[in-house]
């Protein structure tokens, strides 16, 4: 979506900043544009409002597909906006193969926090980003911040691959784990134990599943026991919560703002950020660099004849790796 001829990058970031909702939307999707203008808009927009970011709570939140990420993430939210909170949602889809675009909708999952007026939502696709977080999710989370959102939730696809990336875009790191389903040793498995600043035991509701999910909840504390070190600033809970029945869920909020508090008295949380932001800077190279590979006219004809030559067996992957290489000058 091109930014319309009257409305100026300046009335952009002043309708931003006094928080409409209507230039967040449209200065996110500038910021998602492939176009190499809105790609430069969009990063001179970012850098005029970066003194207006920072100040939110950003928390990832992941699990495996059926947990309830989305009802419990609907359930807090309200719970949030309730006591005063203006919460952002950054719901990261799966990409469909075929077009790009997002398979899941969120958004329509979310029922309470899509009318509510003091949250938003915007579902986007993963486009295949290592750990299911979209190329553009960084951007928006800085948009939100500077139109005024305090809470930002940053939902991850959690289908198995390295939760890494969520981790390195986030303050807090949440797992919400299914109670009796072997995943105890399936999160071991996928180190997320290792990420994790707190696990939730999901659809701890009435009779047999309190009593599963707190047979669950028990033996993510013995394996987090191990894996902490002694010497470690905070100590990741395991708490069980029912986001269907909005069960424990301002407990578990309180976690989050306990570890905020304790680490920023330290300053983790501004250490953590500075080195989130260097590996800003390195992912935003490795973007320009597959700009360059997929720009040009001249260098998409060529890599398409390395790639027919690779597969074709006239050249080995690595001679194919140094054409393509030498072709955009490293």
């Amino acid at each position: 979506m091109a930014v319309p001829p009257a409305l100026d990058l300046d009335t952009l970031r002043e309708r931003l900043l006094a928080g409409n909702r209507a230039a967040l939307a449209r200065a996110i999707t500038l910021a998602e544009s492939k176009r190499a203008d809105h790609r430069t808009a969009a990063r001179d927009l970012i850098d005029a409002v970066l003194p207006q970011t920072g100040g939110a709570i950003r928390v990832g939140i992941t699990g495996v597909p059926g947990v309830g990420k989305s009802t419990t993430i609907d359930a807090l939210g309200a719970n949030l906006t309730e006591a005063g909170h203006k919460v952002a949602v950054l719901a990261v889809d799966p990409s469909s193969s075929r077009t790009g675009g997002s398979i899941l909708g969120d958004k329509t999952r979310m029922a309470r926090l899509a009318v509510d007026p003091n949250a938003f939502i915007r579902p986007s696709p993963s486009s295949g980003t290592l750990g299911g977080v979209a190329a553009k999710t960084r951007e928006t989370m800085l948009l939100c911040e500077a139109a005024g959102f305090d809470v930002i939730l940053v939902e991850t696809v959690g289908v198995g691959q390295s939760e890494t990336a969520v981790a390195d875009l986030t303050d807090f790191f949440l797992v919400l784990m299914l109670p009796g389903a072997g995943d105890e040793l399936q999160g071991i498995k996928k180190g997320i134990l290792e990420l994790a600043d707190m696990i939730a035991v999901n659809k701890a509701d009435e009779g047999e599943g309190e009593r599963r999910a707190n047979a669950a909840a028990s033996e993510y504390r013995a394996a987090l026991h191990i894996l902490t070190p002694p010497s470690a600033t905070w100590t990741p809970p395991v708490v069980t919560i029912s986001g269907l029945n909005n069960k424990r869920l301002d407990a578990m909020w309180q976690k989050v703002v306990d570890h905020r508090e304790k680490l920023t008295a330290t300053g983790e949380i501004a250490k953590r950020r500075r080195a989130q932001d260097v590996k800003w800077m390195w992912a935003l190279v490795h973007e320009r660099l597959h700009q360059r590979l997929v720009g040009s006219p001249e260098v998409r004809k060529a890599t398409a004849e390395a790639e027919a030559a690779v597969a074709g067996g006239a050249h080995s992957p690595a001679a194919g790796a140094e054409t393509i290489a030498t072709l955009i000058g490293l």
